[in-house]
């Protein structure tokens, strides 16, 4: 596919090294922006995403790996180390979620990079972070989100505390490193100088706490799970009807107000037990249960119509299906569909946030093969075909 990159990155360039799902996705986000992203991949099997997904099929790979050109050099020996350096000599930013201390020990560190490229901006994932007593351990997304307060509070309260089904603490660490990779790209436009941008799974976790921190510093109170519902916020949950659930946010009084015309019980606005957000949330269980109890005598559909008729936040839950079938979705172009030589048509998610004047797109799928664009990319640096292929002998590419 050939598209027009119509993004704000475009002319920059990224390298991307590290594997599985933080750096990828750091990656993703930048050439979704379009920003020219050059991956680097070990020599056979590439990245471990090339083979992760659910179901049959490694989908996963098609969009984390969408608009990048994939490269490989075998970064253990000196020779794929002079190769990756030629390349990052080139770019504007280099993405690794290695364990720290990795870059040192190839030779790699960003002592030597700036030596060499001094306006070169970093960003480094990593479940800890560079410094600090924990920063040599492994750490992967579910254990950043642990430490970072997230799993503690998810689930039911009667359970083991549980996850979310996707990898949150990996993707809250790409997009909060992408952020510093722009912050940094601002200082360097005005000093030329490149920096390091230090981004931990358990910090990253850390920062969508809201008041945790503080709630218990000031209060002694400690969050803990709730299940489908917020402590002391209601109505906000999700309700039972007569062919599914449905989720209702009319937790503000204003709001609240309406739901109860809406239901046809607009004296519950008034009751003592739910009259303002204090007192609803005291009494939630006892007032899901009231419009659990109607909402029950409806269909999913005739209840959100009378909250669309109300103006009360409220919406169905919705999966694959119900995206790909909805209007919303496809007159904002929230799912983009391409042409894929093995799939066919492939929807996924498109890029976001959109701008106005420059938006993103995606411009190219996924790479098929290992070193798919090795003779492209190592021939702009010099490398002879009969060094390529000397080097793919030997292991080196």
């Amino acid at each position: 596919m050939t598209v027009e990159n119509t993004g704000p990155l475009k002319g920059l360039r990224v390298v991307e090294m590290g594997q599985l799902i933080a750096g990828p996705f750091c990656g993703q986000l930048l050439g979704d922006m379009g920003a020219d992203v050059i991956k680097i991949e070990p020599p056979g099997k590439g990245d471990p995403m090339r083979d992760w997904g659910r179901g049959d099929y490694p989908l996963w790979w098609e969009v984390v790996a969408r608009n990048k050109r994939t490269v490989s050099a075998n970064l253990r020996v000196p020779e794929g180390q002079a190769l990756a350096r030629k390349l990052i000599a080139t770019a504007d930013i280099l993405i690794e979620n290695f364990r720290p201390g990795t870059l040192e020990g190839w030779g790699l560190g960003p002592e030597v990079l700036h030596a060499e490229n001094p306006g070169l901006i970093i960003v480094r994932v990593s479940g800890y972070g560079q410094t600090g007593p924990y920063a040599d351990r492994a750490g992967f997304g579910g254990i950043g989100e642990a430490m970072g307060g997230w799993r503690h509070i998810v689930g039911d309260p009667d359970r083991a505390p549980s996850r979310m089904g996707i990898s949150i603490g990996d993707a809250l660490a790409a997009t909060y490193g992408c952020l510093g990779a722009l912050a940094a790209l601002r200082h360097r436009d005005a000093t030329g100088q490149g920096q390091v941008v230090d981004s931990s799974l358990y910090e990253a976790v850390l920062q969508v706490m809201e008041s945790l921190v503080p709630d218990y510093k000031v209060m002694g109170y400690i969050r803990e799970r709730s299940g489908s519902v917020l402590p002391g916020i209601a109505p906000s949950n999700v309700y039972h009807c007569k062919d599914g659930d449905y989720l209702i946010a009319a937790n503000q009084d204003t709001v609240f107000g309406r739901l109860c015309k809406a239901m046809g019980q607009p004296e519950l606005a008034q009751h003592p037990d739910y009259v303002n957000h204090v007192n609803r949330g005291r009494n939630m269980k006892a007032l899901d249960a009231i419009i659990e109890e109607w909402t029950k005598t409806l269909t999913v559909d005739e209840v959100e119509t009378r909250m669309i008729e109300a103006g009360v936040p409220a919406g169905k839950i919705y999966r694959a299906p119900e995206m790909l079938a909805d209007p919303h979705f496809a007159a904002r172009e929230s799912i983009v569909t391409l042409d894929h030589p093995r799939w066919g048509e492939l929807p996924m998610q498109n890029v976001m946030p959109k701008l106005s004047k420059t938006p993103g797109v995606v411009r190219a799928i996924a790479s098929q093969a290992v070193g798919q664009d090795n003779a492209a990319v190592w021939s702009e640096l010099g490398v002879s075909e009969s060094e390529l292929k000397a080097f793919a002998e030997q292991g080196v590419v």
